[in-house]
């Protein structure tokens, strides 16, 4: 539910038009310091997060169903990793939204040169960690019990591919605890190259956004090997889940 009367995405819209001019290039920065003194109890990640959301070319608008045409949500272009500018329907590009956006990226997984082979084997890549991603974030209780997915204030925009500085966690969510629990899957095996990884993305949340609430971690993988293991040995808050895909055949009588 939105901490005040109007939403965090009705109160951006007062944001560009008290401080934004057609063409001004702003950063997160400038939104979040906005809002810090206009409307403090609105935490500066959900103002990140609806900037990105809010552009019209933002890759991140993948994952949020809510983002739809006419809701509002078209509202800035976005130029570099922290650059943004009002969205010009005139000059720029139409709207993106989740269905373009998947489609897009499974068709542009090969570079240039690859075989069809190569590109062929990149794209089902794709699908899988995209297909496991998804299964994990619509399925948290298999991992934890009553652990969910981390939403914004307004229930928007949520934890799967969550923005943590220049780099995406693949899964943030909450434990029943209240602790912030970050997620990285790996659809074959995972080394101990990964907890340098994960250990980057509980400190950023740490300091960033959950305060004095704990952090852990989960690496999920296919596979986790003996360097994974003796790695986080002796780091009691990230835990190592193997995961197992099934499947069985029936042939169908016609008569």
């Amino acid at each position: 539910m939105p901490i005040y009367e109007r939403s965090t995405k009705e109160l951006m819209h007062d944001f560009a038009a008290q401080k934004l001019t057609l063409g001004q290039v702003f950063s997160r920065k400038d939104a979040v310091r906005w809002f810090a003194d206009h409307y403090p109890k609105i935490k500066s990640n959900t103002v990140g997060m609806h900037v990105e959301g809010m552009s019209v070319n933002s890759l991140s608008r993948r994952h949020h169903p809510s983002v739809k045409p006419d809701a509002g949500y078209d509202l800035f272009f976005k130029l570099g990793p922290s650059e943004f500018r009002l969205w010009d329907p005139e000059k720029d590009p139409a709207p993106r939204y989740k269905a373009d956006l998947e489609a897009d990226s499974a068709g542009n997984i090969a570079e240039t040169g690859d075989t069809a082979e190569e590109a062929d084997l990149g794209s089902r890549k794709f699908a899988f960690e995209r297909d496991l991603q998804n299964y994990l974030a619509q399925n948290l209780g298999l991992l934890e019990p009553r652990l969910k997915l981390y939403e914004d204030e307004d229930g928007v925009f949520n934890g799967i591919e969550f923005p943590a500085g220049q780099r995406r966690i693949d899964i943030l969510a909450v434990g029943a605890d209240d602790a912030y629990v970050v997620i990285e899957t790996k659809v074959s095996r995972a080394y101990d190259r990964v907890v340098g990884q994960i250990l980057r993305y509980m400190g950023w949340v740490k300091e960033n956004l959950a305060g004095d609430a704990p952090v852990r971690g989960i690496i999920v993988a296919s596979e986790i090997s003996e360097d994974l293991i003796l790695a986080t040995s002796s780091i009691g808050n990230i835990q190592l889940v193997e995961y197992e895909i099934s499947f069985s055949l029936k042939s169908i009588s016609r008569q």
